[in-house]
């Protein structure tokens, strides 16, 4: 089954490689989406693909590369979105 969710990732996730450990990961579990920072420190990423790789890479948020410091993740379903591949903006 096919799913989209939406991520906000907070604590030390700017200037740590979050973003391009979150594509490698991504891309890693076939997902489709995009990866941003976000003005106030937090990161953003919209993620589609399979509900498993879906459940797998929000386990991986709360890690992330290994300067991060997840304090909380946020997560919100969203509508099938048609993303072609897994980008950093």
């Amino acid at each position: 089954m096919h799913c989209c969710r939406k991520f906000v990732i907070s604590g030390r996730v700017q200037g740590v490689c979050y973003r391009a450990s979150t594509q490698k990961k991504a891309i890693e579990l076939e997902l489709t989406g995009y990866v941003r920072n976000l003005p106030d420190g937090r990161v953003e990423a919209e993620c589609c693909g399979t509900v498993e790789n879906i459940e797998a890479m929000q386990q991986w948020f709360w890690s992330g590369p290994v300067m991060a410091k997840v304090i909380d993740v946020q997560i919100q379903p969203l509508p099938i979105l048609d993303y072609a591949t897994f980008d950093v903006r």
